[in-house]
């Protein structure tokens, strides 16, 4: 089985970091592949670097139905474009948003997200209400970091974070609590141990859940809104983002 995992930004040390952290969890032949775009913004922190960030994540996942990848994940807590995606792949596709919601209200009665940036709050509060979680929702938590201050040596960035933690513990009373970015993949069992509660991390999550998708035989529905877009002309910067690769 091959999973394509997209970070929509252009951050390398994060899309590694969150390759590891896919394969820490992958099953046995699972093949994990991260990759990020050539064009798009360092980090996404809102919706206007959301919006920027789309173009290039699908030319990635077009390139990795070239390549014959049974599974995608879109490893950004906003989840963008992912029902554009969903609308060019074959095998199902997960956000990594989606899978740490849905993993959340399966292990506890409530959980709050911890993400970086306010500016990032109002779009991860929307996202759970369009997975139908919030009702499970305490909150959604800013640590009031910048995105790329997690790939810094000596950052507070991971202080600031259980900070965070322990006011949705004290404050909301979360029984869960879920990391709101993929650059916080690798903090996953520490945070875990040292809150005792389940500390949920998207990969990982969307990790498994592609692989069950697969595992059942199931693609996306090519049937209403996930039909491919008809062929048409593309100009300017995108004359280049015609689709290529045919239903077969």
């Amino acid at each position: 089985m091959k999973i394509l995992i997209v970070n929509p930004n252009t951050t390398l040390s994060m899309t590694e970091k969150i390759g590891e952290a896919a394969r820490s969890v992958a099953a046995a032949g699972t093949e994990i592949t991260a990759v990020s775009p050539e064009d798009g913004p360092a980090s996404i922190e809102g919706y206007y670097d959301e919006a920027f960030a789309v173009p290039g994540l699908l030319r990635e996942v077009r390139k990795g139905e070239i390549q014959g990848m049974d599974g995608y994940i879109v490893a950004c807590f906003d989840d963008p474009g992912l029902h554009a995606v969903r609308s060019i792949a074959t095998g199902p596709v997960v956000g990594i948003c989606e899978a740490a919601v849905y993993a959340a209200s399966m292990v506890a009665g409530s959980f709050t997200v911890v993400t970086t940036l306010k500016s990032s709050v109002p779009a991860i509060e929307k996202v759970v209400r369009g997975y139908g979680r919030e009702h499970f929702c305490r909150r959604v938590r800013a640590a009031d970091i910048p995105v790329l201050s997690l790939e810094e040596e000596g950052s507070e960035a991971r202080l600031l974070i259980e900070d965070e933690i322990q006011r949705a513990v004290d404050e909301d009373a979360a029984e869960a609590v879920v990391l709101g970015c993929a650059g916080m993949a690798d903090l996953t069992r520490q945070l875990t141990a040292k809150f005792g509660l389940p500390v949920i991390d998207g990969v990982a999550s969307a990790v498994k859940m592609v692989e069950g998708l697969v595992a059942q035989g199931l693609k996306t529905s090519k049937v209403g809104g996930y039909s491919r877009p008809p062929d048409k002309v593309y100009i300017g910067e995108f004359s280049g983002d015609r689709l290529d690769v045919k239903e077969s």
